[in-house]
């Protein structure tokens, strides 16, 4: 079936894209992996790359396209080859939508520029020690000092992506206490920089996937926070979150299909090399039907990503919506990743080999941004059910 998601100028960009995974990150992927992270000014060949400001608005130094088809072409490419752009991703798919939605013109003059070229790199800041999901339960607090000039910032957060990385972090905080007939009230959200004293990052966490996507621990002690830098109104926090919730649940969907579709490329590839009793492990049926099957299961995947990518740029997903497609292509993920890394024998378990990393990096699709299981009850609750 022929795809209708992408035009030339995603095409073109796909070129750019691939020519620039196999000069810079090709050669170098393996000591990013070794090392648990990518080097910082890998960031700003990003940045040169204009990958940063594809949606930013040209005022503030980006391209002004209102559209997440070139992060999609992104998700394609980086998966063929096997490779991660560290902890970009966030920086774009998590920090931008809040200063767009948020942030005043002069916030958009001060952090827009430098998210462009690199110079500042954005992560959010949600979870924390013992609350994981309740984000409601969060302790970390921001009082207002007594000449109203600066929030004064204490807390802990942990499984924050880019946390290593970052130069300005999206930090959640209590500004007031939880009401008794709202305990999601009182959360606020403030555009914290990492240089600001009491400020530290923990320990970088050892993960079972993801290794170049530096994940951190956090920890705020009497960090002055400027007035200037808190994001939307105070106490409307819980509220902000959820606004880029069908835009996050559609990265992680869409990544996962290109996933599985590069699994099944990985797994073609080394059926067709590998013999075993004189014939290769492609010739024999069982393989046959086990990638047949898994290619059925891809292209079903990427209709699903496709709309939801076309539903997404017209502003008009839903997060019910959302959460299906992400149930979706996730599942099919696990299940063709697998099967693929069955097809490689012995061989598949090897880090050396692109479907192992491959097999450990899917797996947090099925946890992050929302379990599977918290999807099947936004969706059953979109049914009446």
């Amino acid at each position: 079936m022929r795809r209708t998601v992408f035009n030339e100028d995603h095409e073109a960009f796909r070129e750019t894209i691939r020519a620039f995974i196999e000069a810079e990150v090709v050669p170098v992927h393996d000591e990013w992996f070794a090392a648990g992270q990518a080097p910082r000014d890998f960031y700003y060949k990003l940045a040169e790359l204009g990958v940063f400001g594809i949606r930013v608005p040209e005022e503030y130094g980006g391209a002004g396209i209102d559209s997440h088809k070139f992060e999609a072409v992104m998700y394609e490419e980086t998966s063929r080859a096997g490779v991660t752009f560290g902890g970009s991703g966030v920086h774009v798919l998590l920090g931008l939508p809040y200063i767009q939605m948020l942030a005043t013109d002069e916030q958009k003059k001060r952090f827009l520029p430098k998210f462009v070229s690199g110079e500042e790199m954005w992560a959010l800041a949600m979870t924390e020690p013992g609350t994981g999901s309740d984000l409601a339960g969060m302790k970390s607090t921001a009082k207002l000092s007594e000449d109203g000039t600066h929030y004064v910032l204490n807390g802990a957060k942990t499984f924050i992506t880019g946390g290593v990385h970052a130069d300005r972090v999206i930090v959640c905080a209590r500004t007031a206490a939880p009401r008794e007939d709202d305990r999601r009230f009182g959360i606020s959200l403030f555009a914290v920089d990492a240089k600001s004293a009491g400020y530290s990052v923990g320990r970088k966490l050892d993960k079972l996937g993801l290794k170049i996507s530096d994940t951190a621990e956090l920890a705020f002690v009497d960090v002055k926070v400027p007035v200037e830098d808190l994001l939307g109104e105070e106490n409307k926090g819980f509220a902000y979150l959820g606004l880029n919730l069908a835009s996050e649940r559609w990265g992680i969907a869409f990544g996962a299909y290109a996933q599985a579709k590069a699994a099944v490329r990985f797994a073609k590839e080394y059926v067709q090399e590998r013999t075993i009793f004189g014939k290769t492990v492609a010739s024999f049926q069982n393989t046959k039907f086990e990638l047949a099957a898994c290619q059925a299961e891809v292209d079903a995947a990427e209709a699903v990503a496709d709309r939801a990518l076309e539903a997404l740029d017209a502003g008009e997903l839903t997060p019910a919506e959302a959460a299906s497609a992400k149930l979706f292509c996730t599942e099919v993920a696990h299940r063709v990743i697998d099967r693929c890394l069955q097809l490689h024998g012995g061989y598949g378990f090897m880090n050396e080999y692109p479907i192992a990393r491959l097999y450990a990096d899917n797996r947090v699709n099925r946890i992050y941004g929302g379990t599977s299981e918290v999807m099947k009850s936004i969706i059953a609750k979109s049914m009446g059910l």
